[in-house]
């Protein structure tokens, strides 16, 4: 075994870990060394983002010692920032296993650095979690979650005073203070008890109002109020506040799919637990077939992204992507404050750069401004944050299942998503149409847009060093052509330029580094090649887009640009 890993084994053999910890790593040793390697190997990073990883012991797992020195570290920057100011955080986790154990362990840990604590009493969503954050004047916050992660992983989010995920300068210097964290005996375990201040029905009514705020269309719900909603909360944590919400909007129909209704970490009625498959979205869909609902709604386990699903123009149950879901929304919020009278001039409506142009030709057209970030809604907050007082943000959302409608809370949030979506339907069935019926008019209104994904892993040692290539493969040598069209554009937010082929004009981005490429092409294709930063896979982002006159032409240019997308997948050879 190599020499640095049997130190790390040792110092948790030697040192000041709990008795089950070492029988677990001795067991290892006797009985399975791949897992000993795997679980020491390095230490588990803290990421931009916080900690996300399998559960176990060691150095490179989800457990008390890692959760421990992450908050630690956090805390030790919470008071270089903040000094002698009272500091608060907001603590709230998901219904993974040992997440009540991993927020209990972080909020003690707070608590014995002198911080003052808020802990809500039971699972939660973590969009209500950056409401807490902002509505009780937190400097910063954490909820313990892998989001949609197999049952294996747990996580940790940490979260800035205005309810985001860090950004810079913070996250960085957030790593700097956990890497410095050089053992168990620096970390504060107890002593700070006295600092916990349980959350419960009191943060669930203020949420739950700040939700109830967002409607535009009351009155259509009141006409419709028994619109057949399914939802399913997919085990997880929107089933304490969903249901609940739907009623306080006026919803009067709503069925549970009772199967997943219970929180259970280790999901045991789907495979993965991502509204974005539709295996695990499949009990919800036999429940609408079987009641002939109106809508369905599925939330993942931290109810921070939704998987919607409607009939078509055929009648026939279809789940929608998360750029389709996009459009609808931003359009209904554009449209709807524009009918009402409520849109102000300097409204603003924020995508990801991998999310579908047709939000951006919605807000051209309605004369709202649009802007596009890096992939991720910490970076939508970074902007609000930057335009506020100039701007009024009304919704953000990107491609992966993801929507934030006002600015009161500041990442993704499933459950006004929810509540939102059903209004939508609920004002399209007081016009005698469907949700599928409006997606398809603004399609006519405002362009046909279909965008498609695919992801390709690299096994093996040599995974993320062939990805590398590819990337580097693209920047030295860009295709001239893909599937018959010009490439007219290259943007390359790694070098942060865009350049114009045809003029030789070139532009900055204005944005952040990240690896990302984008190739538009001459018939207004936009592919854009993404790596996943934490293990050796890379995404392909595909938008095609043509003109439709009316619904009749829906089924033959879908498949029109089905077909375009497969042509493009041919010609870059990465099938």
């Amino acid at each position: 075994m190599d020499a640095e890993i049997l130190s790390k084994v040792n110092q948790w053999l030697n040192g000041n870990y709990d008795d089950a910890t070492k029988a677990a790593i001795k067991t290892m040793q006797a009985e399975n060394e791949t897992e000993l390697l795997e679980s020491f190997y390095r230490n588990l990073e803290f990421g931009t983002g916080g900690l996300r990883g399998i559960m176990g012991v060691g150095t490179n797992r989800m457990n008390k010692y890692t959760v421990g020195m992450a908050t630690q570290g956090f805390a030790n920057y919470l008071k270089k920032v903040y000094g002698d100011e009272e500091i608060k955080v907001a603590i709230a986790h998901d219904c993974r296993n040992n997440s009540r154990f991993f927020a209990e362990t972080t909020a003690n840990v707070f608590a014995a650095n002198g911080i003052e604590v808020f802990l809500f009493s039971e699972l939660r969503p973590t969009p209500e979690l950056s409401f807490a954050i902002r509505h009780l004047g937190c400097k910063a916050g954490v909820v313990c979650t892998a989001s949609h992660n197999p049952k294996e992983y747990n996580g940790y989010k940490a979260y800035w005073n205005d309810g985001s995920q860090l950004v810079p300068p913070h996250d960085k210097n957030v790593i700097k203070e956990v890497d410095a964290i050089a053992s168990v005996d620096d970390v504060k375990w107890v002593g700070g008890e006295a600092n916990i201040t349980l959350l419960g029905k009191e943060m669930d009514d203020a949420y739950m109002d700040m939700v109830k705020g967002l409607s535009i269309y009351p009155e259509a719900i009141a006409k419709e109020h028994d619109l057949k909603i399914v939802y399913t909360s997919i085990h997880g944590t929107g089933i304490t506040i969903v249901p609940e919400t739907l009623k306080r909007f006026g919803f009067t129909n709503v069925t549970i799919v009772e199967e997943q209704a219970t929180p259970d970490g280790n999901f045991s009625t789907v495979i993965y637990p991502n509204p974005e498959e539709k295996e695990a979205m499949s009990m919800g869909l036999n429940k609408a077939i079987a009641i002939d609902a109106d809508i369905l709604c599925g939330t993942d386990p931290d109810a921070d992204r939704v998987g919607v699903g409607v009939k078509n123009h055929k009648g026939e149950w279809v789940l929608m992507n998360g750029n389709q879901t996009a459009v609808l929304a931003f359009a209904y919020m554009i449209e709807a404050r524009k009918r009402k009278g409520i849109a102000k001039e300097n409204d603003m409506i924020v995508s990801t750069i991998v999310t579908t142009d047709m939000v951006h030709e919605v807000a051209k057209l309605n004369d709202v401004n649009s802007y596009s970030v890096l992939t991720g809604f910490k970076w939508i907050a970074d902007l609000i944050r930057e335009k506020e007082g100039e701007e009024n943000y009304i919704v953000g959302g990107e491609e992966s299942f993801g929507l934030m409608i006002g600015d009161k809370i500041r990442d993704k949030d499933a459950v006004s998503a929810v509540a939102l979506l059903c209004e939508m339907a609920a004002y399209e069935k007081a016009q005698g149409k469907s949700l599928f019926d409006k997606l398809i008019e603004l399609y006519i209104a405002y362009g046909f847009y279909y965008e498609s994904l695919i992801s390709i892993t690299k096994k093996g040692m040599n995974g993320q060093k062939e990805i590398a290539e590819m990337m580097e493969g693209y920047r030295k040598n860009p295709p001239t052509e893909i599937n018959g069209s010009k490439v007219v554009e290259l943007i390359d937010y790694e070098k942060q330029i865009g350049k114009d082929f045809e003029s030789g004009d070139s532009w900055e981005t204005g944005l952040p580094k990240s690896n990302v490429l984008q190739f538009i092409t001459e018939d207004g294709s936009k592919i854009s090649a993404r790596p996943s930063g934490t293990e050796p896979k890379i995404k392909f982002y595909f938008s095609v887009k043509t003109k439709i006159s009316n619904k009749a032409q829906f089924d033959t240019k879908q498949a029109e640009l089905k077909s375009k997308i497969e042509g493009i997948i041919d010609s870059m050879n990465l099938k």
